[in-house]
């Protein structure tokens, strides 16, 4: 049974690699024509530098040591010292483990940096995911899924990165979007909504990866998240659709794509935790905020957030890491007790609305001091210049 569990993590390993392809098709068919290709640049490159820096130091911060239940150590600094065949407690190789690990590295940094291209510099970008990675990422990894984190020690629950990929990128994604400001040129449309599309598959074939191989085996919890996974992502395109055509008279590929990503990303924090139905719902009331925060409330905010990064993965991912307390089941994973609406109260949704703000404030603190301390070196936006409007030829 080792072998088929450590067969299927590198299986799913692959797949969640494959969503940062996914995701810079995805990102660059919105943005238009003049930023699509730096949209593809900066999504891929986290295939190098995240996996550099994974290997250097994230894997030690991350699960080597513990220091007050926040972060590692650096004695697995290279990952020399780490028993790449030893078993875990999963039943997994120690090495599958890591490469799994890794993945998640790659994609959360790409996800937030989309939220910027065209009007932050790239540069900037690079030191900004250096920093970033060391003292956000790693240190949140270590408090959700590590032994004795602060967060897992708390009684929170992530089965495959609500808080630990998505609110993180999320909150990230508009404290940067914020600071770097509005973009001052012309030319907003999309660059290829075909692109969107092939994007959107990549990225829900790849979250297949992302939600099931969280089980870490071939068992019954993989299987309920690849239902719940699947269930989501269709509730929530659906939805969209329908509050486009209400809301805007209208329905759109994107917003069609938009809709599959938010219920992909408010059911992964319960994939393998909650009910098909629960999974349903979900899906349906994180379109709900998300749709609202990017028509409603964003107009109103002085951030430019280019493919609605927190819209999307923000706002779905801390409520599904809330929901995940509403509408967890024992019957389902026995790794969790019940949620509010399986007769467990209060207790675990308080945990999670705790463990949502813990992680929120976290990330927004660490991240101005980043930025901050980098604005001392390094020019954070682009020059801003209006393009000249284009002379008919009539």
């Amino acid at each position: 049974m080792l072998q088929v569990n450590t067969l299927f993590v590198m299986i799913a390993s692959i797949l969640v690699l494959l969503m940062t392809p996914g995701l810079a098709f995805f990102y660059g068919g919105l943005v238009n024509n003049r930023h699509a290709n730096n949209m593809l640049l900066t999504v891929f490159m986290m295939c190098g530098l995240a996996v550099l820096l994974w290997i250097a130091v994230g894997y030690s911060l991350s699960f080597s040591g513990n220091h007050f239940g926040v972060f590692g150590n650096l004695r697995e600094v290279l990952m020399a010292r780490v028993p790449i065949d030893a078993v875990t407690k999963d039943g997994i190789s120690v090495g599958v483990y890591a490469m799994f690990m890794m993945m998640f590295a790659i994609i959360t940094p790409a996800l937030f940096c989309g939220s910027v291209v065209g009007h932050g510099r790239f540069t900037f970008l690079v030191f900004f995911t250096i920093c970033w990675s060391i003292l956000v990422y790693y240190p949140l990894v270590h408090m959700v899924w590590a032994p004795h984190g602060l967060l897992a020690d708390l009684g929170a629950v992530d089965f495959a990165g609500g808080l630990v990929v998505h609110v993180n990128a999320g909150i990230t994604a508009l404290i940067l979007s914020a600071w770097v400001g509005r973009r001052h040129e012309i030319g907003t449309e999309h660059h290829n909504l075909a692109w969107v599309l092939i994007g959107t598959a990549m990225l829900w074939f790849g979250w297949y990866g992302f939600n099931c191989g969280s089980a870490l085996a071939v068992n019954n919890t993989a299987v309920q998240a690849m239902l719940t996974t699947t269930i989501a992502c269709s509730t929530g395109m659906v939805t969209w659709m329908v509050l486009d055509r209400h809301l805007l008279h209208r329905v759109t590929l994107a917003g069609a794509c938009n809709g599959s990503i938010a219920g992909l990303v408010a059911i992964t924090p319960g994939a393998g935790y909650v009910t098909l139905g629960g999974a349903m719902v979900i899906g349906l009331v994180g379109v709900l905020f998300s749709h609202a925060f990017i028509y409603r409330v964003k107009p109103k905010l002085a951030i430019d957030d280019v493919v609605d990064a927190f819209g999307c993965h923000g706002v779905s991912g801390i409520w599904g890491s809330i929901a995940t307390g509403m509408f967890a089941s024992h019957a389902i994973s026995k790794v969790v007790p019940n949620g509010l609406f399986f007769g467990g109260g209060f207790h675990l949704t308080l945990i999670q609305l705790a463990a949502t703000a813990l992680t929120m404030a976290f990330v927004a603190v660490m991240d101005l001091i980043i930025i901050k301390a980098l604005t001392i070196f390094l020019p954070v936006s682009v020059d801003n210049v209006v393009l000249p409007p284009v002379e008919s030829k009539d």
